[in-house]
């Protein structure tokens, strides 16, 4: 990024709910062409007023979005086919999360139904038996 110093002045006609606006004027670091903005505070942006070119439009991308959503809603509710394809597809997809809820209900259940305290034990059991096991088999080899 590039640092400038801007002189500020208050705009004295304009505010936004109550607030002042304020004006910025900075110099072009190349030509040395005076740039002038002023906050934005209703888009919590900045408004150039001469000298710049905004590169990067914001507003106007969400303004071509929802001009693109709108005409795909429209085009849907004129054509049944689309209206209808669009039906089936949502109730495919609860279908489907109604289908993994039921997997995931069933799952829960068998874990729900597992004793872990008799696994334990029966683990615990057989560590001793191996444990009697391997000693018997020592005593066997020693003698």
């Amino acid at each position: 990024g590039k640092k400038f110093n801007a002189r500020r002045e208050t705009v004295e006609d304009d505010d936004y709910l109550g607030l002042s606006i304020f004006r910025f004027y900075i110099r072009c670091p190349r030509c040395l062409a005076e740039i002038t903005f002023k906050t934005d505070l209703k888009n919590c942006d900045y408004a150039e007023e001469h000298g710049a070119a905004r590169l990067f439009e914001a507003e106007k991308l969400l303004i071509e979005k929802e001009k693109v959503e709108q005409a795909k809603e429209d085009e849907e509710k004129s054509n049944p086919m689309k209206m209808l394809e669009k039906r089936t597809k949502m109730s495919r997809f609860e279908m489907e999360a109604l289908e993994r809820l039921e997997e995931l209900k069933d799952l829960n259940q068998r874990q729900g139904k597992v004793n872990f305290d008799r696994i334990i034990n029966e683990v615990r059991r057989d560590i001793i038996e191996d444990k009697i096991r391997q000693e018997q088999e020592d005593e066997e080899l020693v003698r």
